[in-house]
């Protein structure tokens, strides 16, 4: 409106507008389009623009208040203070009004130069001693605005200050109203996340749990676990979770594989950083079960803990682009709470595996040395029997497979012992598992182990006896007696070291060293398809057959000092003596049952002899004393004590060596024991040479 024109009555009503206009529109792009409507009628512009200061640049953000033609509030581009007419206004805290604009002193004004502004008014926007931007007009025409213009101008701009500072305010109050919400349920969130951590021990009820309170927030359609195993260099993908009860992973979940044969897995875990994807389907290296799923976007996030990687968080949507950067920010902290809960529940498991494995190993142990044979030492100088340990001391350094034979109690457990007593692995154990005693169904739990739930009444983990031998020996006794379908497993520990524990698909890798028994004709359980030649071919690598106790008739009486002395110690008998006739007899005897057999027969006979002298029933066994043979002068008893009838055995072999004790054919190796054993029991015995 021109100048004359308007009244004091119409400049209040402007300004009541405005006021409305205010009180109307919280928001500052609704603001500055109203107050634009109002202005145009009052003062003629072909131009209206709000500046208002931003610090952090330094600069007027430009709102266009609208043109001749049109009302507008758009943003513009960032306004320079130096050399624009909004800039004077705004930095000198005055009314800046020009009636003819010199291009030389406003030569970074926004306003296009094909526009042909001419004159311009522009007033300082101030509130509570702040100065927040200016508000200005322009005109294509010289000298358009006059000083009533400017003073209209500045009394819109106090009131426009007021609102825009109000506005900010609001702004700021509801960023911070959003970002605090944002806050609450992200705290909210990891509380969650960490009550899942801290009360669940199982690894699977932790992933899913953590999975469950990740859906609120991330509105995921499946989440996986993947977890590293850096001493294998193997990922597994341990879990999935499709947030539908009832409906897991099924056979994806367990799948390893070497890193070097899974892409996307390596990525994450050799990188170590989060990942993003908007497309799996573009993707080349996606896993294609996220794809078979349906699966548009995926969040995979590495677990680090201590510098290293212990798995990846996978979350995947349906959705295109689900996920924002944000998004990552927040699943990355949750995977560091994670990662260590998952490095506490592996390292718990694997002190508990342990654990087990030790006190399966204590109770084993125990039970060996309950029932372990007693012998200090082989007894016996039969030629049959040196063969037999010159075998061994050569086949017992190396690891290599063993397979004993002989008839039943022949002491195969006896000469397996001696093998690993003589082999790099003595300082570790000598597992022993007779597959005669255990039942076909459990037999394979027995040897590989079994997981908890692997079958029924499996209620707790168990280490199996090719754990408990890792490093050590491990004697299969009635090897023959394996079942056909159990063959093959055992065939791939011997060759390959490795298995997997019943209900398991973790592989377990040792280093055992095997020495079988048996008393069957394996070649005629080959023959009969009851036996699989490949795993006989590797069981006999080096045989060793032990001689039937009848084959080596020499060795008779020795054993039987050695048991009667050893039976008579434990019991406490005053057993000092055997019958010369005794002894003969049972060298007679054909021993069916061998050395089980004759520990037997003397061990009934010393606790039912009543005096010094050894009594054994020989009619029980079908064989008749021997009759009395002639002595020659000077007379002696038929009898004698225990230590007489061994220095009289000495004494006969060091006549037969010449008194050679050590060497090949000394008299210790004759009665198979060490020369320093043979020197102790002689000076025991006071036999010396004479003259």
């Amino acid at each position: 409106m021109p100048e004359a024109a308007r009244s004091p009555v119409d400049s209040s009503r402007l300004l009541l507008e405005i006021n409305v206009a205010i009180v109307t529109h919280a928001a500052l792009p609704e603001l500055l389009s109203a107050v634009s409507a109002c202005l145009r009628r009052e003062i003629r512009h072909d131009l209206a623009a709000l500046g208002l200061y931003e610090p952090e640049t330094n600069r007027l953000r430009g709102y266009a208040l609208g043109t001749s033609t049109a009302a507008s509030a758009q943003t513009g581009v960032p306004v320079p203070l130096d050399g624009t007419v909004g800039g004077l206004a705004f930095r000198r805290r005055e009314t800046v009004l020009r009636g003819r604009i010199d291009p030389e002193e406003f030569p970074n004004d926004p306003a296009p130069p094909e526009f042909g502004v001419r004159s311009c008014c522009a007033v300082p926007l101030a509130s509570h001693g702040r100065t927040l931007g200016m508000l200005g007009v322009a005109s294509k025409s010289e000298n358009a605005f006059t000083e009533t213009d400017a003073a209209l101008l500045r009394q819109i701009a106090n009131q426009v200050a007021i609102a825009v500072e109000n506005a900010r305010n609001f702004e700021m109050a509801e960023t911070l109203r959003i970002k605090l919400a944002a806050e609450r349920d992200r705290s909210q969130l990891l509380l969650e996340i960490n009550n899942a951590l801290v009360s669940n021990r199982s690894l699977r009820d932790l992933f899913l749990s953590v999975s469950a309170a990740l859906r609120g927030k991330f509105h995921h359609d499946m989440a996986a676990l993947t977890l590293y195993d850096a001493r294998t260099d193997i990922a597994t993908l341990y879990a999935i979770d499709t947030g539908i009860a009832g409906k897991t992973g099924g056979e994806d979940e367990g799948r390893s594989a070497p890193l070097a044969e899974a892409p996307f897995a390596r990525r994450l875990i050799e990188g170590m950083r989060p990942m993003r994807i908007d497309r799996l389907d573009r993707d080349p290296s996606a896993p294609a079960i996220a794809v078979a799923a349906g699966l548009l976007s995926d969040l995979s996030v590495p677990m680090v803990f201590r510098g290293k990687c212990v798995g990846v968080l996978h979350l995947g949507s349906k959705k295109e682009a689900a996920f924002t950067d944000a998004d990552t920010e927040l699943l990355t902290q949750i995977a560091s709470q994670v990662a260590i809960s998952v490095e506490n529940v592996l390292a718990y498991r694997e002190i508990e595996a342990l654990k087990n494995k030790l006190t399966e190993e204590k109770l084993y142990l125990e039970d060996e040395i309950r029932s372990a044979i007693h012998f200090d030492d082989i007894i016996g100088e039969s030629a049959a029997l040196k063969h037999i340990l010159k075998q061994i001391e050569r086949v017992a350094p190396t690891d290599s497979t063993i397979l004993i034979r002989g008839e039943t109690g022949t002491g195969k457990e006896l000469i397996a012992r001696a093998i690993h007593n003589l082999s790099s692995r003595r300082e570790r154990t000598l597992v022993k598992v007779n597959c005669a005693a255990i039942p076909m169904g459990l037999l394979e739990s027995e040897l590989f182990g079994h997981e908890r739930g692997a079958f029924t009444g499996a209620i707790s983990q168990r280490v199996g006896r090719f754990e408990l031998a890792n490093n050590g020996t491990l004697f299969l006794d009635e090897v023959g007696d394996i079942p056909l379908e159990l063959q093959p497993k055992l065939l791939r520990v011997l060759q390959e070291q490795q298995f997997e524990r019943l209900g398991s698909t973790k592989t377990q890798q040792v280093n055992v060293r095997l020495v079988a028994a048996t008393n069957a004709a394996l070649e005629k359980l080959v023959a009969d398809k009851q036996y699989r030649s490949d795993l006989y071919y590797r069981l006999n690598v080096f045989p060793v057959t032990l001689p039937p106790l009848r084959e080596r008739p020499e060795d008779i009486p020795l054993l039987v000092r050695f048991f009667a002395q050893r039976f008579a110690t434990r019991m406490k008998k005053p057993l000092e003596s055997i019958s010369s006739r005794t002894t003969s007899a049972l060298t007679r005897y054909h021993w069916p049952g061998n050395i089980r057999e004759l520990e037997n027969v003397v061990e009934r006979a010393v606790i039912l002899s009543q005096g010094p002298e050894l009594e054994i029933k020989l009619a029980e066994l079908g064989v008749a004393e021997a009759p009395p043979q002639p002595k020659p002068t000077p007379p002696s008893n038929s009898t004698g004590t225990l230590e007489s009838v061994e220095r009289d055995h000495i004494l006969s072999i060091l006549e037969e060596t010449k008194w050679t004790i050590a060497g090949p054919s000394g008299a210790a190796q004759k009665l198979g024991m060490k020369r320093t054993t043979l020197q102790a029991k002689m000076r025991k015995l006071g036999i010396s040479r004479r003259g």
